[in-house]
């Protein structure tokens, strides 16, 4: 029985230890700009997923205006259509998307339905680096999986 219990704990450990922690915040709050990142006042999240991706989107309108977002790719996938095929490590620009508000003719201009605010939008994707946007998941559960061994075989003794 001792066993068994020992085994379950470890599963449970090591399958959030797959999942990526990133950084999960928006340009207009402060400290979280493209140059002006400060990690202190954002703390990194477990992605749901659990081979997910640490993504920080760039969306720039001229030289001028800049809006950063920084979050996991699973919860970027429901609302942006604009994410490019190609998700490997690094940055490429935003994929087109001819029928985005195709049938949408706003007359508030504020009310972006097509995307067409930010004529430059990159994404960046990351999933092997240590603090790129996040922090793997994995060193941290094989620490406590070890932890956990050494209490299993000296702390339980009969």
């Amino acid at each position: 029985m001792r066993y068994l219990t020992i085994l379950a704990l470890l599963a449970t450990l090591f399958r959030n230890g797959l999942s990526i922690w990133c950084y999960r915040c928006v340009g207009s709050h402060p400290g979280c700009g493209l140059y002006d990142f400060d990690w202190r006042y954002y703390w990194s999240y477990q992605c749901p997923e659990p081979y997910d991706k640490c993504v920080k989107v760039i969306e720039q309108k001229g030289a001028e205006e800049l809006m950063v977002t920084r979050d996991c790719l699973s919860n970027l996938e429901g609302h942006r259509r604009d994410i490019p095929a190609d998700r490997y490590e690094g940055c490429r620009s935003a994929a087109e998307d001819p029928q985005l508000g195709h049938y949408i003719f706003p007359s508030i201009k504020e009310i972006d339905h097509r995307r067409e605010h930010y004529n430059n939008v990159t994404f960046c994707f990351c999933d092997f680096d240590e603090r790129c946007n996040s922090a793997s998941g994995v060193m941290v559960s094989a620490t406590v999986l070890l932890a956990c061994l050494g209490l299993a075989c000296f702390g339980f003794g009969a």
